[in-house]
Protein backbone atom coordinates (compact mmCIF):
# COMPACT_ATOMS: atom_id res chain seq x y z
CA UNK A 1 0.00 0.00 0.00
CA UNK A 2 1.56 3.44 -0.53
CA UNK A 3 1.99 6.36 1.64
CA UNK A 4 -0.39 8.12 -0.10
CA UNK A 5 -3.25 5.84 -0.06
CA UNK A 6 -2.11 5.01 3.84
CA UNK A 7 -2.48 8.87 4.44
CA UNK A 8 -6.10 9.30 2.68
CA UNK A 9 -7.36 6.16 4.44
CA UNK A 10 -6.73 7.48 7.69
CA UNK A 11 -8.08 11.31 6.77
CA UNK A 12 -11.19 9.61 5.80
CA UNK A 13 -11.34 7.40 9.41
CA UNK A 14 -10.74 10.90 11.14
CA UNK A 15 -14.04 12.15 9.32
CA UNK A 16 -16.17 9.48 9.26
CA UNK A 17 -15.17 9.82 12.96
CA UNK A 18 -15.83 13.12 13.44
CA UNK A 19 -19.83 13.07 11.90
CA UNK A 20 -20.58 9.93 13.80
CA UNK A 21 -19.66 11.83 17.43
CA UNK A 22 -21.59 14.94 15.85
CA UNK A 23 -24.69 12.20 15.66
CA UNK A 24 -24.43 10.81 18.75
CA UNK A 25 -23.95 14.06 20.58
CA UNK A 26 -27.17 15.60 18.76
CA UNK A 27 -29.06 12.31 19.77
CA UNK A 28 -28.52 13.45 23.61
CA UNK A 29 -29.05 16.93 22.83
CA UNK A 30 -25.68 18.14 23.44
CA UNK A 31 -24.59 20.22 20.49
CA UNK A 32 -27.29 21.51 17.65
CA UNK A 33 -25.93 21.97 14.06
CA UNK A 34 -26.56 26.03 13.01
CA UNK A 35 -24.96 29.03 12.19
CA UNK A 36 -22.04 30.60 13.92
CA UNK A 37 -23.86 33.06 15.46
CA UNK A 38 -26.84 30.30 17.04
CA UNK A 39 -30.12 29.87 16.51
CA UNK A 40 -32.25 32.92 17.11
CA UNK A 41 -35.56 32.98 18.59
CA UNK A 42 -37.06 35.95 17.63
CA UNK A 43 -39.62 35.71 20.81
CA UNK A 44 -36.71 35.59 23.29
CA UNK A 45 -36.16 38.46 25.56
CA UNK A 46 -37.32 41.30 23.08
CA UNK A 47 -39.02 43.91 25.02
CA UNK A 48 -42.39 44.69 24.69
CA UNK A 49 -44.13 47.06 23.02
CA UNK A 50 -45.52 48.82 26.02
CA UNK A 51 -42.15 48.40 27.66
CA UNK A 52 -40.56 50.34 24.70
CA UNK A 53 -43.58 53.01 24.05
CA UNK A 54 -41.71 55.91 26.57
CA UNK A 55 -38.46 55.30 24.10
CA UNK A 56 -40.59 55.19 20.86
CA UNK A 57 -42.70 58.33 21.73
CA UNK A 58 -39.41 60.24 22.51
CA UNK A 59 -38.28 59.50 19.57
CA UNK A 60 -40.90 60.52 17.61
CA UNK A 61 -41.10 63.70 19.44
CA UNK A 62 -37.53 64.07 17.94
CA UNK A 63 -38.04 63.54 14.47
CA UNK A 64 -41.14 65.51 14.90
CA UNK A 65 -39.12 68.80 15.83
CA UNK A 66 -36.42 68.07 13.42
CA UNK A 67 -39.06 68.07 10.60
CA UNK A 68 -40.67 71.46 11.60
CA UNK A 69 -37.73 73.31 12.67
CA UNK A 70 -35.22 72.91 9.71
CA UNK A 71 -37.07 74.37 7.26
CA UNK A 72 -37.37 77.31 9.47
CA UNK A 73 -32.78 77.26 9.94
CA UNK A 74 -30.55 78.85 7.62
CA UNK A 75 -26.86 78.97 6.63
CA UNK A 76 -25.28 81.95 6.93
CA UNK A 77 -22.28 83.11 4.76
CA UNK A 78 -20.18 85.53 4.92
CA UNK A 79 -17.47 87.64 3.00
CA UNK A 80 -15.77 90.89 4.22
CA UNK A 81 -12.30 91.97 2.71
CA UNK A 82 -8.99 91.83 3.96
CA UNK A 83 -8.06 94.20 6.73
CA UNK A 84 -6.50 93.92 9.98
CA UNK A 85 -7.75 90.83 11.23
CA UNK A 86 -8.76 90.18 14.98
CA UNK A 87 -8.76 86.59 15.54
CA UNK A 88 -11.72 84.05 16.89
CA UNK A 89 -10.27 85.36 20.80
CA UNK A 90 -10.22 89.10 19.63
CA UNK A 91 -13.11 89.65 17.85
CA UNK A 92 -14.99 91.23 20.51
CA UNK A 93 -14.18 94.35 20.85
CA UNK A 94 -10.40 92.95 21.64
CA UNK A 95 -11.08 90.91 24.99
CA UNK A 96 -9.08 88.12 25.52
CA UNK A 97 -12.10 85.25 26.10
CA UNK A 98 -11.14 83.05 28.94
CA UNK A 99 -9.75 79.80 28.79
CA UNK A 100 -11.64 76.88 26.91
CA UNK A 101 -14.59 79.35 25.99
CA UNK A 102 -14.66 79.71 22.37
CA UNK A 103 -17.80 81.44 20.35
CA UNK A 104 -18.63 79.09 17.39
CA UNK A 105 -17.91 81.32 13.78
CA UNK A 106 -14.62 80.52 12.06
CA UNK A 107 -13.04 81.56 9.19
CA UNK A 108 -11.48 85.05 10.25
CA UNK A 109 -8.83 83.34 12.15
CA UNK A 110 -6.02 82.44 9.59
CA UNK A 111 -3.23 85.33 10.72
CA UNK A 112 -1.61 85.21 7.24
CA UNK A 113 -3.05 88.48 4.97
CA UNK A 114 -4.68 87.70 1.70
CA UNK A 115 -4.84 89.79 -1.29
CA UNK A 116 -7.17 92.85 -1.17
CA UNK A 117 -9.62 91.01 -3.78
CA UNK A 118 -10.49 88.19 -2.04
CA UNK A 119 -12.97 88.18 0.50
CA UNK A 120 -12.44 86.14 3.84
CA UNK A 121 -15.12 83.81 4.64
CA UNK A 122 -16.74 82.30 7.26
CA UNK A 123 -20.39 80.96 8.10
CA UNK A 124 -23.20 80.00 10.78
CA UNK A 125 -26.55 79.93 11.23
CA UNK A 126 -29.46 81.58 12.31
CA UNK A 127 -33.58 80.92 11.87
CA UNK A 128 -36.61 82.61 10.24
CA UNK A 129 -38.94 84.25 12.94
CA UNK A 130 -41.42 85.76 10.62
CA UNK A 131 -43.11 84.99 7.52
CA UNK A 132 -41.59 87.87 5.31
CA UNK A 133 -37.71 86.73 6.65
CA UNK A 134 -36.68 87.97 9.80
CA UNK A 135 -33.74 86.27 10.90
CA UNK A 136 -32.63 85.49 14.46
CA UNK A 137 -28.57 85.04 14.76
CA UNK A 138 -25.53 86.40 16.96
CA UNK A 139 -23.70 89.45 16.32
CA UNK A 140 -20.76 87.71 16.12
CA UNK A 141 -21.84 86.09 12.95
CA UNK A 142 -22.66 88.99 10.96
CA UNK A 143 -20.26 92.05 12.70
CA UNK A 144 -17.67 93.54 10.19
CA UNK A 145 -19.77 91.49 6.82
CA UNK A 146 -19.64 92.75 3.42
CA UNK A 147 -21.87 90.73 2.38
CA UNK A 148 -23.96 88.13 3.91
CA UNK A 149 -25.73 85.50 2.10
CA UNK A 150 -28.61 82.88 3.33
CA UNK A 151 -29.10 79.67 2.00
CA UNK A 152 -32.65 77.47 3.17
CA UNK A 153 -33.11 73.88 3.74
CA UNK A 154 -34.45 74.21 0.72
CA UNK A 155 -31.17 74.95 -1.11
CA UNK A 156 -32.86 78.38 -2.10
CA UNK A 157 -30.09 81.21 -1.57
CA UNK A 158 -30.65 84.90 -0.68
CA UNK A 159 -28.59 87.96 -0.01
CA UNK A 160 -29.77 88.95 3.70
CA UNK A 161 -29.28 92.65 4.68
CA UNK A 162 -28.39 93.66 8.35
CA UNK A 163 -31.33 94.77 10.19
CA UNK A 164 -29.26 95.58 13.63
CA UNK A 165 -26.60 94.47 15.81
CA UNK A 166 -26.51 94.37 19.85
CA UNK A 167 -22.84 93.55 21.13
CA UNK A 168 -23.97 93.96 24.80
CA UNK A 169 -26.05 90.75 24.32
CA UNK A 170 -24.45 88.48 20.96
CA UNK A 171 -27.72 89.15 19.00
CA UNK A 172 -28.52 90.29 15.86
CA UNK A 173 -31.33 90.80 13.02
CA UNK A 174 -31.03 90.30 9.51
CA UNK A 175 -33.61 90.35 7.11
CA UNK A 176 -34.28 88.47 3.49
CA UNK A 177 -36.72 89.60 0.62
CA UNK A 178 -39.76 87.13 0.00
CA UNK A 179 -43.06 85.75 1.66
CA UNK A 180 -44.26 82.93 2.95
CA UNK A 181 -41.15 81.59 4.93
CA UNK A 182 -41.40 78.34 7.08
CA UNK A 183 -41.14 80.19 11.08
CA UNK A 184 -39.93 78.78 14.55
CA UNK A 185 -42.06 79.36 17.54
CA UNK A 186 -40.18 81.39 20.33
CA UNK A 187 -40.49 80.06 23.48
CA UNK A 188 -40.26 80.92 27.54
CA UNK A 189 -36.64 79.77 28.23
CA UNK A 190 -37.81 81.13 31.85
CA UNK A 191 -39.95 77.78 32.02
CA UNK A 192 -37.64 75.49 31.06
CA UNK A 193 -36.08 73.49 33.99
CA UNK A 194 -32.28 72.07 34.13
CA UNK A 195 -32.32 68.05 33.13
CA UNK A 196 -35.05 68.91 30.25
CA UNK A 197 -34.43 67.62 26.83
CA UNK A 198 -33.68 69.72 23.92
CA UNK A 199 -32.11 69.70 20.32
CA UNK A 200 -29.66 72.12 18.75
CA UNK A 201 -29.91 72.48 14.98
CA UNK A 202 -27.36 74.68 12.56
CA UNK A 203 -24.42 73.96 10.57
CA UNK A 204 -21.47 72.71 12.50
CA UNK A 205 -17.95 71.90 10.68
CA UNK A 206 -19.96 72.91 6.98
CA UNK A 207 -22.07 69.76 7.64
CA UNK A 208 -25.93 71.32 6.93
CA UNK A 209 -28.80 71.72 8.97
CA UNK A 210 -27.62 69.04 11.33
CA UNK A 211 -29.54 68.01 14.54
CA UNK A 212 -28.09 67.19 17.91
CA UNK A 213 -29.88 66.32 21.34
CA UNK A 214 -29.18 66.82 25.06
CA UNK A 215 -30.65 68.65 27.91
CA UNK A 216 -30.40 71.70 29.80
CA UNK A 217 -27.80 71.10 31.75
CA UNK A 218 -27.70 74.83 33.70
CA UNK A 219 -29.55 78.04 33.59
CA UNK A 220 -28.08 81.86 34.37
CA UNK A 221 -24.23 80.76 33.59
CA UNK A 222 -22.60 83.72 33.82
CA UNK A 223 -19.76 83.74 31.02
CA UNK A 224 -18.70 87.19 31.46
CA UNK A 225 -15.59 87.35 29.45
CA UNK A 226 -17.25 86.65 26.42
CA UNK A 227 -18.76 90.13 25.47
CA UNK A 228 -16.57 92.79 26.15
CA UNK A 229 -18.87 95.63 26.93
CA UNK A 230 -19.74 97.14 29.97
CA UNK A 231 -23.54 96.56 28.95
CA UNK A 232 -23.17 93.02 28.36
CA UNK A 233 -25.49 90.49 29.97
CA UNK A 234 -24.15 86.80 29.97
CA UNK A 235 -27.20 85.24 31.15
CA UNK A 236 -26.29 81.92 29.04
CA UNK A 237 -28.47 78.35 28.79
CA UNK A 238 -26.09 75.60 29.48
CA UNK A 239 -26.88 72.27 27.63
CA UNK A 240 -24.81 69.74 26.55
CA UNK A 241 -26.37 68.79 23.06
CA UNK A 242 -23.73 68.38 20.67
CA UNK A 243 -22.99 72.36 19.06
CA UNK A 244 -20.02 72.94 17.20
CA UNK A 245 -17.72 75.78 14.83
CA UNK A 246 -21.08 77.28 12.66
CA UNK A 247 -23.56 76.33 14.82
CA UNK A 248 -23.37 80.05 16.15
CA UNK A 249 -26.56 81.38 15.76
CA UNK A 250 -28.79 78.71 15.30
CA UNK A 251 -31.67 77.29 17.69
CA UNK A 252 -32.08 75.69 20.85
CA UNK A 253 -35.73 73.74 20.86
CA UNK A 254 -37.51 72.15 23.69
CA UNK A 255 -39.45 69.16 23.07
CA UNK A 256 -42.49 71.20 21.95
CA UNK A 257 -40.43 72.27 19.21
CA UNK A 258 -39.86 75.91 20.50
CA UNK A 259 -36.78 78.02 20.63
CA UNK A 260 -35.78 78.74 23.90
CA UNK A 261 -32.13 80.03 23.23
CA UNK A 262 -29.50 81.11 20.55
CA UNK A 263 -26.72 79.08 20.63
CA UNK A 264 -23.21 80.68 20.79
CA UNK A 265 -20.22 79.91 22.83
CA UNK A 266 -18.94 76.31 23.82
CA UNK A 267 -16.58 75.29 26.75
CA UNK A 268 -13.79 73.63 24.85
CA UNK A 269 -9.72 73.41 25.49
CA UNK A 270 -9.55 72.33 21.24
CA UNK A 271 -12.32 74.70 20.01
CA UNK A 272 -14.84 72.13 19.23
CA UNK A 273 -17.45 70.19 21.41
CA UNK A 274 -16.10 68.51 24.53
CA UNK A 275 -19.64 68.29 26.52
CA UNK A 276 -20.64 71.73 26.72
CA UNK A 277 -22.68 74.60 25.06
CA UNK A 278 -23.84 78.32 26.16
CA UNK A 279 -26.91 79.58 24.66
CA UNK A 280 -28.91 82.73 24.66
CA UNK A 281 -32.34 82.80 26.52
CA UNK A 282 -35.01 83.74 23.65
CA UNK A 283 -36.96 85.72 26.46
CA UNK A 284 -33.74 88.24 25.90
CA UNK A 285 -32.78 87.67 22.46
CA UNK A 286 -36.32 88.64 21.54
CA UNK A 287 -36.44 92.18 23.52
CA UNK A 288 -32.99 93.24 22.03
CA UNK A 289 -34.92 91.79 18.19
CA UNK A 290 -37.98 93.91 18.87
CA UNK A 291 -35.81 97.04 19.72
CA UNK A 292 -33.59 96.34 16.50
CA UNK A 293 -36.18 95.84 14.02
CA UNK A 294 -38.71 98.61 15.54
CA UNK A 295 -35.15 101.49 16.18
CA UNK A 296 -32.25 100.27 14.42
CA UNK A 297 -30.54 99.90 17.68
CA UNK A 298 -31.02 98.88 21.53
CA UNK A 299 -32.91 101.07 23.84
CA UNK A 300 -31.20 100.08 26.63
CA UNK A 301 -32.04 101.56 30.27
CA UNK A 302 -29.94 101.43 33.36
CA UNK A 303 -29.32 102.02 36.82
CA UNK A 304 -26.00 103.40 36.23
CA UNK A 305 -23.95 101.39 38.80
CA UNK A 306 -21.19 98.70 38.17
CA UNK A 307 -21.61 94.94 39.37
CA UNK A 308 -20.09 92.02 41.26
CA UNK A 309 -21.27 88.46 42.43
CA UNK A 310 -21.39 88.65 46.24
CA UNK A 311 -19.00 86.59 47.68
CA UNK A 312 -19.22 84.76 51.38
CA UNK A 313 -17.58 87.56 53.59
CA UNK A 314 -19.70 90.37 51.49
CA UNK A 315 -22.66 88.34 52.64
CA UNK A 316 -21.95 87.68 56.27
CA UNK A 317 -21.43 91.62 56.20
CA UNK A 318 -24.30 92.35 54.95
CA UNK A 319 -26.01 90.48 57.28
CA UNK A 320 -27.53 87.71 54.40
CA UNK A 321 -27.48 83.71 55.37
CA UNK A 322 -25.62 82.89 52.36
CA UNK A 323 -23.96 84.43 49.39
CA UNK A 324 -26.51 86.10 47.16
CA UNK A 325 -27.68 89.57 45.08
CA UNK A 326 -25.28 91.92 42.86
CA UNK A 327 -23.01 93.83 44.83
CA UNK A 328 -22.60 97.65 43.90
CA UNK A 329 -18.63 98.13 42.87
CA UNK A 330 -19.12 101.53 41.39
CA UNK A 331 -21.31 103.99 39.88
CA UNK A 332 -20.31 104.28 36.69
CA UNK A 333 -18.43 107.17 34.57
CA UNK A 334 -20.22 110.15 36.30
CA UNK A 335 -21.87 109.12 39.64
CA UNK A 336 -23.36 112.53 39.79
CA UNK A 337 -25.67 111.49 36.47
CA UNK A 338 -25.97 107.89 37.76
CA UNK A 339 -29.98 106.77 38.72
CA UNK A 340 -28.75 104.39 41.60
CA UNK A 341 -26.82 107.14 42.68
CA UNK A 342 -29.70 109.97 43.04
CA UNK A 343 -31.91 107.40 44.14
CA UNK A 344 -29.22 106.82 47.14
CA UNK A 345 -27.74 103.42 46.58
CA UNK A 346 -23.92 103.31 47.99
CA UNK A 347 -20.44 101.57 47.53
CA UNK A 348 -21.00 97.97 48.32
CA UNK A 349 -24.45 97.61 48.90
CA UNK A 350 -25.90 94.06 47.44
CA UNK A 351 -29.39 94.34 45.58
CA UNK A 352 -31.30 91.95 46.91
CA UNK A 353 -34.38 92.84 44.68
CA UNK A 354 -35.78 94.31 41.88
CA UNK A 355 -39.36 95.16 40.67
CA UNK A 356 -40.54 92.14 43.73
CA UNK A 357 -38.19 89.46 42.02
CA UNK A 358 -35.45 88.06 43.91
CA UNK A 359 -31.93 88.79 42.53
CA UNK A 360 -29.72 85.73 42.97
CA UNK A 361 -26.65 86.76 40.98
CA UNK A 362 -25.71 89.65 38.89
CA UNK A 363 -27.31 88.36 35.42
CA UNK A 364 -30.70 88.07 37.11
CA UNK A 365 -30.67 91.74 37.69
CA UNK A 366 -29.39 92.35 34.05
CA UNK A 367 -31.96 90.74 33.10
CA UNK A 368 -34.80 92.59 35.50
CA UNK A 369 -33.50 95.81 34.17
CA UNK A 370 -33.21 95.25 30.45
CA UNK A 371 -37.10 94.29 30.47
CA UNK A 372 -37.65 97.95 31.39
CA UNK A 373 -37.24 101.00 29.14
CA UNK A 374 -35.45 104.60 29.73
CA UNK A 375 -37.85 106.41 31.92
CA UNK A 376 -39.66 103.41 33.97
CA UNK A 377 -39.33 103.51 37.90
CA UNK A 378 -38.08 100.23 39.57
CA UNK A 379 -38.27 99.26 43.03
CA UNK A 380 -35.07 97.66 44.24
CA UNK A 381 -34.33 96.43 47.97
CA UNK A 382 -30.68 96.35 48.87
CA UNK A 383 -28.85 94.93 52.57
CA UNK A 384 -26.42 97.71 53.61
CA UNK A 385 -24.44 95.93 56.23
CA UNK A 386 -27.34 93.86 58.16
CA UNK A 387 -30.32 96.73 57.67
CA UNK A 388 -32.88 96.50 54.63
CA UNK A 389 -33.09 99.13 52.19
CA UNK A 390 -35.17 100.20 50.27
CA UNK A 391 -35.36 102.73 46.97
CA UNK A 392 -37.28 103.88 43.65
CA UNK A 393 -35.18 104.06 40.67
CA UNK A 394 -35.82 106.00 37.44
CA UNK A 395 -34.15 104.45 34.63
CA UNK A 396 -31.86 106.65 32.39
CA UNK A 397 -30.97 105.59 28.90
CA UNK A 398 -27.67 104.01 27.68
CA UNK A 399 -25.25 106.47 26.80
CA UNK A 400 -24.44 105.90 22.89
CA UNK A 401 -21.35 102.78 22.43
CA UNK A 402 -18.96 105.42 21.35
CA UNK A 403 -18.93 107.04 25.05
CA UNK A 404 -15.78 106.19 26.64
CA UNK A 405 -15.64 103.69 29.45
CA UNK A 406 -13.95 104.01 32.67
CA UNK A 407 -15.70 101.38 35.06
CA UNK A 408 -15.80 102.10 38.49
CA UNK A 409 -14.47 105.44 38.53
CA UNK A 410 -16.87 107.24 41.46
CA UNK A 411 -15.59 110.56 42.29
CA UNK A 412 -18.08 111.27 45.01
CA UNK A 413 -16.51 108.18 46.89
CA UNK A 414 -13.10 109.56 46.84
CA UNK A 415 -11.45 108.34 43.87
CA UNK A 416 -8.80 110.82 44.21
CA UNK A 417 -5.73 109.46 45.71
CA UNK A 418 -2.93 111.32 47.19
CA UNK A 419 0.55 109.87 47.36
CA UNK A 420 1.60 110.30 50.79
CA UNK A 421 4.67 111.51 51.23
CA UNK A 422 6.05 110.27 54.78
CA UNK A 423 8.39 107.43 54.96
CA UNK A 424 6.30 105.29 57.66
CA UNK A 425 7.84 101.66 57.61
CA UNK A 426 5.18 98.56 55.74
CA UNK A 427 3.62 97.44 59.23
CA UNK A 428 1.90 93.97 59.27
CA UNK A 429 -1.73 93.65 59.65
CA UNK A 430 -1.59 89.65 61.49
CA UNK A 431 -5.96 89.69 61.56
CA UNK A 432 -5.50 90.54 57.61
CA UNK A 433 -2.38 87.94 56.75
CA UNK A 434 -1.21 91.07 55.45
CA UNK A 435 1.45 93.60 55.32
CA UNK A 436 0.53 96.82 54.26
CA UNK A 437 2.52 100.68 54.24
CA UNK A 438 1.64 104.12 52.77
CA UNK A 439 1.78 105.02 48.87
CA UNK A 440 4.81 106.60 48.43
CA UNK A 441 5.47 108.68 45.14
CA UNK A 442 7.76 106.57 44.07
CA UNK A 443 5.29 103.90 44.20
CA UNK A 444 2.81 106.21 42.53
CA UNK A 445 4.92 107.52 39.84
CA UNK A 446 6.22 104.01 38.48
CA UNK A 447 2.02 102.64 37.88
CA UNK A 448 1.48 106.17 36.47
CA UNK A 449 -1.14 106.74 39.46
CA UNK A 450 -3.49 110.09 38.23
CA UNK A 451 -4.97 112.66 40.75
CA UNK A 452 -4.35 112.05 44.24
CA UNK A 453 -3.91 109.43 46.23
CA UNK A 454 -4.67 109.00 49.91
CA UNK A 455 -4.37 105.34 51.28
CA UNK A 456 -2.57 102.50 51.73
CA UNK A 457 -0.50 99.77 49.02
CA UNK A 458 -0.61 96.24 49.99
CA UNK A 459 2.78 94.98 49.90
CA UNK A 460 2.74 91.12 50.69
CA UNK A 461 -0.03 89.13 51.44
CA UNK A 462 0.47 85.65 53.38
CA UNK A 463 -0.75 82.52 51.83
CA UNK A 464 -2.36 81.12 54.67
CA UNK A 465 -3.68 84.38 55.77
CA UNK A 466 -7.59 85.37 55.37
CA UNK A 467 -7.00 87.66 52.50
CA UNK A 468 -5.25 85.34 50.34
CA UNK A 469 -8.21 85.01 48.26
CA UNK A 470 -9.68 88.36 48.46
CA UNK A 471 -6.25 91.32 48.26
CA UNK A 472 -2.98 91.24 46.12
CA UNK A 473 0.19 93.06 46.49
CA UNK A 474 -0.11 96.62 45.15
CA UNK A 475 -3.83 96.92 45.81
CA UNK A 476 -4.30 100.39 47.37
CA UNK A 477 -7.02 100.30 50.50
CA UNK A 478 -8.64 104.07 50.80
CA UNK A 479 -10.97 103.64 53.46
CA UNK A 480 -13.01 101.12 55.52
CA UNK A 481 -16.98 100.72 55.03
CA UNK A 482 -17.85 98.51 57.65
CA UNK A 483 -18.12 98.29 60.94
CA UNK A 484 -17.51 101.89 60.58
CA UNK A 485 -17.01 103.79 58.35
CA UNK A 486 -13.67 105.57 58.13
CA UNK A 487 -11.41 106.73 55.54
CA UNK A 488 -7.78 105.10 55.66
CA UNK A 489 -5.14 107.40 55.68
CA UNK A 490 -2.29 105.55 57.18
CA UNK A 491 -1.24 102.51 58.81
CA UNK A 492 -2.60 103.47 62.40
CA UNK A 493 -6.12 104.46 60.96
CA UNK A 494 -6.20 100.65 59.82
CA UNK A 495 -4.87 99.39 62.32
CA UNK A 496 -7.12 101.17 64.77
CA UNK A 497 -10.87 99.64 63.22
CA UNK A 498 -8.88 96.15 63.53
CA UNK A 499 -8.30 96.69 67.50
CA UNK A 500 -11.81 96.76 67.89
CA UNK A 501 -12.88 93.57 66.16
CA UNK A 502 -12.21 89.74 67.01
CA UNK A 503 -11.43 86.28 65.06
CA UNK A 504 -14.84 85.57 62.64
CA UNK A 505 -15.36 89.62 62.38
CA UNK A 506 -15.50 91.00 59.05
CA UNK A 507 -14.25 93.83 58.06
CA UNK A 508 -15.06 95.63 54.62
CA UNK A 509 -12.53 97.65 53.27
CA UNK A 510 -13.01 100.42 50.47
CA UNK A 511 -10.17 98.86 47.89
CA UNK A 512 -8.64 100.32 44.46
CA UNK A 513 -6.87 98.55 41.05
CA UNK A 514 -4.44 101.04 40.10
CA UNK A 515 -3.98 100.47 36.27
CA UNK A 516 -0.42 100.84 35.29
CA UNK A 517 -1.36 101.71 31.61
CA UNK A 518 -3.50 104.73 32.29
CA UNK A 519 -3.01 105.63 35.99
CA UNK A 520 -6.66 105.31 36.70
CA UNK A 521 -7.77 103.85 40.10
CA UNK A 522 -10.51 101.30 39.55
CA UNK A 523 -12.86 101.02 42.88
CA UNK A 524 -13.87 97.92 44.50
CA UNK A 525 -14.63 96.89 48.26
CA UNK A 526 -13.46 93.93 49.73
CA UNK A 527 -14.59 91.89 52.50
CA UNK A 528 -12.59 89.52 54.63
CA UNK A 529 -13.97 87.51 57.31
CA UNK A 530 -10.59 87.79 60.38
CA UNK A 531 -8.63 84.51 61.63
CA UNK A 532 -6.59 86.01 64.19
Amino acid sequence: MSIKSSRARLGAAVVVAFLCGLIFASGFDLTRFGWAQGRVNPSANRPTAAEVAPAADLESAFEAVADHARPAVVSIETERFARTRPTTRQRRGGSQLPPGIEDLLRGFDDPRMQPNDVPEEASGSGFIVSPDGYILTNNHVVADADKVTVTLFDKSVYTAKIVGRDPSTDVAVIKIDGKSFPTLNLGDDTKSRVGQWVLAIGNPLDLDFTVTAGIVSAKGRNQSGLLNNKYAITDYIQTDAAINPGNSGGPLLNIRGDVIGINSAIASGTGYYAGYGFAIPITLAKQVMDDLIKYGSVKRAIVGINLQEASLADAKAAGLPHPTGAKIVGFGDDSLSSPGWKAGLQFADIVITADGKPVDQVNTLQRIIRAHKPGDVVNVEVMRFGAKKSFSIKLAEAPSEAAPANANDDDREGARVRPMNNREAARSMDKLGITVEPISPDFARSIKLQGNVSGLRVASVAGNGPSYHTLSPNVLILGVLNPVRKDVKTVDDLQGVLNGMKSGDVITLKICYPNPTDGSCQLNSASIILEK
